[in-house]
């Protein structure tokens, strides 16, 4: 039976809310939950072979007459479009109770110190959870961010930084400390007045000094919590660099832990991204491409190779013109076909919330020609496909991604 379990994301240990009950140990977990009833969406689920045969018709009813092509991809569409807004829209559950949860950990920091410790742990033990499944999981652009940008830092470096430690092939325990490390990597910021918080390429020495502090204080905080001596390395360590160039212990890969090597690349990606100042914000396209073209020493090369791999050539939130002329928005990408990501495609003959997702992937004769930032596109395509000022990132698993394919 494929069910739907009604509950937040962190109120199971299931990967996904939605989903085919195949073991008795998913049934048992089941019961445990104590829900009185779960949706069953039949169409899904796998009929039994002995199932009874509905009674014949009477006489008086008729047979309905067979439906044209045109009314059966008409239902085809309305179908997949229905499976490809659930998608997004349970990733966007997901993800705003792990925002919830991560804000109610930092109100806990200054009054209840381990009880904050507690809730980081048991985020990134939610998180992990999702992510420990069988085969590939597809990164994927959100219509929505956690609201303040703090959080939504907090959230896309620990969500990419998790999933890069995934494709590393990381244990569950140093999965666990890297996710704990990478929400809290910021948390001494809170010790700094608000102008000091985030860095100004106008900052004289001193501001720039005041602003580095961060780390320092955010290594006093977390001992303060009781942070794990992992997670607090990759605090003291987010800011370093691979060739000694970082701060504050200006220390080169060597001598930085993993974690921290995976946090400090996420946490540079994500703050390209996503600046203080909107208008100085790059596409994510281009935020990879100066990092290999500028990064390659300040970074571990394997690593960064790794994660140019696992985010797509084109990760999600870029703006493309496809092999045939057409301008998209990538909305979600499977590391195993970096150059295939899944599309939303401008089509004025489309209203755009009956717009279904491009699988590349399906489409050989068709690919991206170029990367293009959102001003360049045409204002039709642009109001169209809306490019997020902000980007917010998510994860699903590959093999229940929405099976919507505009025709070519």
């Amino acid at each position: 039976m494929f069910i739907h379990l009604d509950l937040g994301w962190m109120s199971h240990p299931f990967p996904l809310s939605s989903f085919k009950l195949s073991s008795e140990e998913q049934l048992l977990i089941l019961r445990r939950l104590g829900l009185k009833q779960v949706r069953w969406s039949p169409g899904k689920s796998d009929l039994a072979t002995d199932a009874v045969p509905m009674p014949a018709l009477a006489e008086a009813e008729q047979v309905p007459a067979p439906a044209s092509a045109e009314d059966l991809a008409r239902e085809r569409h309305k179908r997949e479009l229905a499976a490809q807004r659930e998608a997004l829209l349970q990733c966007e559950r997901q993800y705003a109770e792990a925002a919830t949860a991560f804000r109610e950990l930092m109100d806990l920091v200054p009054k209840e110190p381990t009880s904050a410790r507690d809730r980081s742990v048991a985020l990134s033990r939610a998180l992990l959870d999702k992510m420990l499944i069988e085969g590939d999981l597809n990164i994927r652009l959100l219509n929505e961010g956690a609201g303040d940008r703090g959080t939504a830092h907090a959230l896309n470096v620990a969500i990419i930084a998790m999933l890069l430690g995934r494709a590393f092939g990381l244990g569950r325990e140093e999965m666990l400390d890297l996710g704990v490390g990478a929400l809290l990597h910021d948390i001494g910021k809170s010790e700094l007045a608000p102008r000091f918080r985030h860095r100004d390429d106008g900052f004289t020495s001193a501001e720039n000094q005041a602003y580095q502090q961060h780390v320092a204080k955010g290594v006093a905080v977390a001992q303060q919590m009781g942070v794990a001596a992992a997670p607090l390395l990759i605090i003291a360590q987010h800011h370093e660099h691979a060739d000694g160039t970082g701060f504050p212990q200006r220390i080169n890969a060597d001598r930085m832990s993993v974690g921290a090597r995976i946090v400090a690349l996420v946490n540079r990606f994500d703050g390209l991204c996503n600046p203080l100042l909107a208008s100085k914000s790059l596409t994510p396209h281009e935020a990879l491409s100066l990092l290999f073209a500028q990064g390659r020493s300040r970074f571990d090369a394997t690593m960064l190779n790794a994660f140019i791999r696992m985010m797509g050539v084109y990760p999600p939130g870029s703006a493309v013109q496809l092999t045939d002329d057409r301008y998209a928005l990538v909305v979600a990408v499977n590391s195993s076909r970096p150059l295939k990501p899944r599309v939303l495609v401008h089509d004025p003959k489309v209203p755009r919330e009956e717009a279904l997702v491009v699988n590349l992937e399906d489409l050989p004769d068709l690919g991206i020609r170029r990367s293009l930032k959102p001003q360049q596109l045409p204002r039709a395509a642009l109001d169209y496909l809306s490019p997020r000022s902000r980007i917010a990132y998510f994860f699903e698993s590959a093999s229940v991604a929405p099976p919507g394919e505009m025709a070519a």
